[in-house]
């Protein structure tokens, strides 16, 4: 029965096609996305003490209100207010008729004209301007509900001037950026980085998101190669390319043959700057037979040793980040996020009982030593640091007999020393966190608006995400380094005034 209903159906199809009409279609049945997150394995209950709320309201009016004292008894008393505290808001349109003085000097033939107060221009004022980038950006809302909102309120604005609230005129915010992107940058030597997809006029491009716990900056480019993650680490600035020492062993360290090694030292000038251009005009004519791959790989190299030795741009001697290849080599020091590694352990599927309870069991020693390396980081002794990497060692080394998890263990014992830098460096978190929060508020901005439809459009999304981004995490550094705290432990060599300053 079930295939005669199966035949009936695709003739129906086939008579409907031919009519110029559709089938059936087939919905596939729902499917649920795959739980990667190491929440639950990894969290651990903690008390959350609920502050006062009436001490942090601001007062904008008070209003004493009076008893009817015609209902009053003769003896009475005055004991004083008894204090309530209401929250509103007053959401309204506030039209202002300018009426500027006008003279005329007839002896000089000239007029003059009284000037519009600072932030009045063209037909709107500084409060809608401010309103329309604080809906859009903070709160989330696409241009044709904000705009739904302003017309509700008696705002007469058109769609075409609400766009150019978001994308005109917006210099000052990209100099304040940029701004906060170098003070950023020069307060700490340790960063993390993590991309997200982002659609521009219908292209695939990529937003990079570069942060530390004190400010989150957003790059959007059309590639997330070596050479692209440095134009980020240079406020979007193209990178230059040098040829010198540490140009040389790098070169060996991403894959260079000595015999192209050797070749470039002969005939590529030593400590001289090339510009992207340059350089690809060069190695057209020196080294015409150069193939794509090992093309690239040289000017990587170059690329990175021009970015270590300059003194333009402060360098970040430290990644935090996730094992994707791009982030090899551009840094001194690497990094790896623990809760990225456990992900790959997370797709495993085991199907025997007993494969089953060697996942579950190492799942439990994983982070048993991931708390362990969180309370190294709180009070970091030698003799801490080394018992720790024993119990790396016997973790990753360990062979179980369940095939696939020991494929995976060996992956992540070769990254011991990323995986394990917190030892050295026990300032740094253990995880992307910081740059995968940062990313989730353009995957957010990318579910309300789809895409940006210019390079000015994405350039603004680029600026107010890093602005939204930016008094918060100020704000909640400055409340929580108090003295001996380990927040202030772990501010310690960074300098919170460079990130103040640009503001």
């Amino acid at each position: 029965m079930q295939e005669q209903a199966e035949e009936i159906q695709r003739q129906r199809d086939e008579i409907n096609r031919l009519k110029g009409e559709q089938g059936k279609p087939k919905i596939k049945a729902n499917k649920p996305a795959p739980d990667l997150s190491s929440e639950k394995e990894r969290r651990e209950s903690k008390s959350h003490p609920k502050a006062k709320k009436q001490a942090e309201i601001r007062i904008d009016r008070v209003e004493v209100l009076q008893v009817d004292h015609e209902r009053l008894p003769q003896d009475v008393e005055f004991k004083g207010y008894e204090e309530v505290i209401i929250q509103d808001i007053d959401f309204r349109t506030e039209n202002i008729q300018f009426r500027k003085e006008k003279y005329y000097s007839p002896s000089h033939q000239q007029t003059y004209l009284a000037e519009l107060p600072a932030g009045y221009q063209g037909q709107f004022g500084p409060g809608v301007r401010a309103w329309v980038l604080a809906l859009y950006y903070a709160g989330g809302m696409s241009e044709p509900k904000i705009l739904e909102l302003l017309h509700t309120v008696g705002m007469q604005i058109s769609a075409g001037q609400l766009s150019h609230f978001l994308i005109k005129g917006q210099e000052q915010f990209h100099t304040e950026s940029a701004a906060v992107v170098r003070a950023g940058l020069a307060s700490s030597p340790w960063h993390h980085l993590d991309s997200t997809a982002t659609r521009v006029n219908g292209q695939n491009e990529h937003c990079h998101v570069l942060c530390n716990p004190l400010y989150t900056a957003y790059c959007t480019l059309p590639a997330k190669d070596r050479i692209s993650l440095l134009r980020v680490l240079q406020g979007g600035a193209d990178p230059t390319f040098r040829l010198n020492e540490l140009a040389l062993t790098l070169l060996k360290q991403v894959g260079v043959a000595k015999m192209w090694c050797k070749k470039l030292t002969t005939l590529l000038p030593q400590e001289q700057e090339w510009t992207e251009t340059q350089l690809d005009g060069w190695l057209d004519e020196h080294l015409p037979k150069l193939g794509a791959q090992l093309r690239k790989l040289i000017k990587d190299g170059l690329a990175i040793a021009a970015y270590r030795t300059q003194t333009v741009w402060p360098v970040v001697e430290l990644f935090v980040c996730d094992d994707a290849p791009q982030f090899n080599w551009l840094t001194l020091e690497l990094a790896l996020c623990w809760i990225h590694e456990f992900r790959h352990y997370k797709k495993l599927i085991p199907h025997l009982p007993s494969h089953r309870q060697l996942l579950e069991s190492f799942k439990e020693s994983f982070w048993k030593l991931y708390r362990q390396l969180l309370a190294y980081r709180q009070n970091p002794t030698r003799a801490e640091a080394e018992d720790l990497r024993e119990k790396f060692e016997r973790l990753f080394e360990q062979t179980s007999g369940y095939e696939q998890l020991d494929e995976r263990l060996a992956l992540t014992l070769a990254k011991k020393e990323p995986l394990l830098m917190v030892l050295i460096h026990p300032e740094i978190l253990l995880h992307n966190n910081p740059a995968e929060l940062g990313a989730r508020q353009r995957v957010r901005k990318r579910d309300v608006s789809l895409q940006a439809r210019t390079k000015e459009g994405i350039g603004a999304w680029d600026t107010f995400h890093c602005s939204n981004q930016q008094a918060p995490q100020l704000s909640t550094a400055h409340r929580r380094t108090g003295s001996g705290s380990p927040v202030s432990r772990l501010l310690g060599k960074w300098d919170l005034n460079l990130l103040v300053s640009p503001l």
